[in-house]
């Protein structure tokens, strides 16, 4: 039962948000690190992300039925009683907020509220399902976390939470669209209008394309306002481009989505991982303007 209720809180999802989170908060704090408020908004953050997750498992029960990847979740196989998994999320919401107003201050606990509500209310319960436009207003929830990292030092949404702000949203959209093309049927069995569905595969590939393209200056924007130093742009500049390398070798064959989709899914994860790493141990930023 405990497997159960961990499984719908989406662990590995919970994990890659706490990696951006932490490179936004060490990004800011630079080498003076206070480890009580990183501990803690890292462990609040999380139970925030978590609740997100429990809620999203709970509306989508019903398409994750019919797709292929979801159908064996527990919700959908019965394992877990409805009303209990909402007192769940709920009980993990609460604690995860009231942890992070406690320690932090009323600009986090805004950020990470803003995030939830997207997720949960724009993106799960109301844009998924009826428009194609979903996964943009998604992403911006998943750029929330770098910021909430970012705004606990600095105590202020200035120009490095922005350009978090865009560079993190920005990564989302190909990164979503590409597993969307790997599990194009089970999208378009549950009716989901997803751009591949909607559009096409050939034109999700064109605005994958333009996306990292968006994304790589959002990168070097980092750099050039002085936030991260030259082995930051270097390294993250390089990866970036393999991934638009990889991106653009899907219109060489069109017989082979389902395994070009899959790599550029996984390059994906290799580019934000390596971009946390990053703006956590090459950050430029004076302590000084921190204070």
């Amino acid at each position: 039962m405990f497997k159960q209720y961990l499984q719908i809180t989406k662990p590995g999802i919970i994990f890659g948000n706490a990696i951006s989170l932490i490179g936004g908060f060490l990004l800011a704090s630079k080498d003076v690190i206070d480890c009580s408020l990183f501990i803690i908004t890292v462990l609040s953050t999380s139970l925030i992300v978590a609740s997100g997750c429990v809620f999203n498992n709970y509306i989508d029960r019903d398409i994750d039925y019919i797709m292929e990847r979801t159908k064996n979740r527990p919700l959908v196989k019965g394992f877990l009683d409805l009303k209990i998994t909402l007192i769940y999320a709920s009980v993990l919401g609460v604690i995860g907020t009231l942890l992070l107003f406690i320690v932090t201050n009323a600009l986090i606990v805004l950020l990470a509220i803003i995030g939830f509500f997207i997720y949960v209310v724009v993106y799960s319960l109301c844009m998924k399902r009826t428009s194609v436009y979903g996964t943009l207003i998604g992403s911006l929830s998943g750029g929330t976390l770098p910021v909430i990292g970012y705004c606990a030092v600095t105590n202020q949404f200035d120009s490095g939470a922005f350009i978090l702000l865009f560079i993190f949203s920005l990564w989302q959209i190909p990164h979503s669209y590409a597993i969307a093309i790997f599990r194009f049927q089970d999208y378009k069995k549950a009716n989901i209008p997803i751009l591949p569905v909607i559009k096409g595969i050939f034109i999700t590939k064109t605005h994958i394309i333009l996306y990292i393209l968006a994304f790589i200056i959002a990168v070097f924007m980092l750099f050039i306002n002085g936030y991260a130093g030259y082995k930051y742009l270097i390294i993250t500049e390089t990866i970036n481009f393999v991934w638009l390398v990889i991106a653009a070798s899907g219109f060489k064959n069109h017989n082979d989505d389902h395994v070009w989709s899959r790599n550029l899914f996984l390059f994906s994860l290799v580019t934000i991982t390596s971009l946390s790493i990053m703006i956590s141990i090459d950050s430029t930023i004076s302590t000084n303007t921190l204070m």
